[in-house]
């Protein structure tokens, strides 16, 4: 059975509109029509160079993971939802039976399907077949496209309450105010953080954030002839501690840092300007150089932080509901599905032809109307 037009990916810089068959849903599933999906830095990734370190695409693949829908069909076992319900799409399923998935750390799981990670298809199609536990209703309140950036928030939310472990009065600084720095900072606030400084080398993405959820921001500085990025991150964190006023230790200090930059500069002067004792939480490029004597001398708690786990999806909803998050003023551009890849042109080139900058695009799904919501 046909009827689900689909987004794919079918080789570097190349992307069509294709028809797939209808997905049968097995007991635990459910069949969900998607209405709005985010475009994810990843996608235009996979895109561009058709990997993702490990990650190769070596046949079509549907793009599309930030996603959220209306339950179309649902499996004999699922008993909490019922067709017509709007949710939330976790898009990672797990075999819920290795070690990391019995130890509640399911991100880790070696067998995830993920949507729109090599071999599997993603979200951006009319229909997606996906565990029913791993959908969340929606309050009617909340929009279609507060549900589909309940994923990049479920990112922040890892980040900074799960991995990060932030308690309430504590500071912050997050590297990158892109979309998830953004939404770390955002998660950062809605969980009490005393301070919380955005770094980023744009002014206007340091603009925006001082708007949205950062008590302070920074703007590092140009490098200097003949520096290394060592001694230029040794630099900036002594500007950036004499700038905003940062001790190295006691109340005032830094105890949380989490890049969302990826660059290694940032990393390196995370590691300078984080008290002693402190958190750093990121992802970063695959190689770096990297100050490891000051880490270990300041016994510096350094974790990676891999997309969501349990409880995550749960507490963006949670967060969203309440109203301590708005993800309203990140979704900057709305297409339809029919408009694609003007979307991803868009996203890939930062901002649309009358110059507005991109934060989050959003892609309706097949029939819907980008108002639709």
């Amino acid at each position: 059975m046909s009827d689900n037009p689909s987004f794919v990916l079918q080789g570097i810089e190349k992307v069509g509109f294709e028809e797939r068959p209808i997905p049968t849903i097995k007991d635990d599933e459910v069949l969900v029509e998607v209405k709005k999906t985010g475009i994810c830095g990843s996608d235009v990734h996979y895109l561009v160079h058709g990997r993702i370190g490990d990650y190769i695409v070596q046949k079509p693949m549907v793009l599309g993971h930030e996603s959220s829908g209306v339950v179309s069909k649902v499996g004999a076992s699922v008993k909490h939802l019922k067709a017509g319900d709007r949710v939330a799409m976790e898009p990672g399923a797990t075999c819920r039976s290795c070690e990391a998935c019995k130890h509640g750390r399911y991100e880790l799981c070696p067998d995830i399907v993920f949507a729109a990670t090599p071999p599997y298809d993603g979200t951006l199609a009319r229909y997606y077949r996906i565990p029913g536990d791993l959908c969340y209703k929606l309050p009617d309140h909340l929009t279609l496209e507060d549900g589909a950036m309940m994923e990049p928030l479920s990112v922040g939310v890892h980040s900074v309450a799960n991995v990060g472990g932030l308690r309430a009065g504590q500071n912050v600084i997050v590297f990158g105010a892109g979309p998830v720095g953004l939404l770390c900072m955002a998660v950062a606030k809605a969980l009490g953080a005393a301070r919380i400084v955005a770094v980023d080398i744009v002014q206007s993405r340091l603009d925006f954030a001082k708007n949205y959820a950062a008590t302070d921001v920074y703007l590092p500085p140009q490098f200097v002839q003949g520096e290394t990025k060592i001694q230029y991150s040794e630099r900036n964190a002594k500007a950036l501690r004499e700038q905003l006023s940062i001790p190295e230790r006691g109340p005032g200090s830094i105890d949380l840092v989490v890049d969302a930059s990826g660059a290694e500069v940032s990393i390196q002067t995370a590691v300078y300007i984080v008290k002693h004792g402190g958190t750093f939480v990121g992802m970063g490029a695959p190689e770096i150089t990297f100050p490891v004597t000051t880490m270990l001398v300041k016994e510096v708690n350094f974790k990676g932080s891999f997309r969501y786990g349990p409880g995550d999806y749960q507490l963006s909803v949670s967060l969203v509901s309440q109203g301590r998050v708005d993800l309203k003023p990140l979704i900057t551009h709305r297409f339809t599905f029919e408009q694609a890849v003007d979307a991803f042109n868009t996203n890939r080139v930062g901002k649309s032809s009358d110059g507005k900058g991109v934060i989050k695009a959003i892609i309706s799904g097949p029939g819907v109307s980008v108002d639709d919501n």
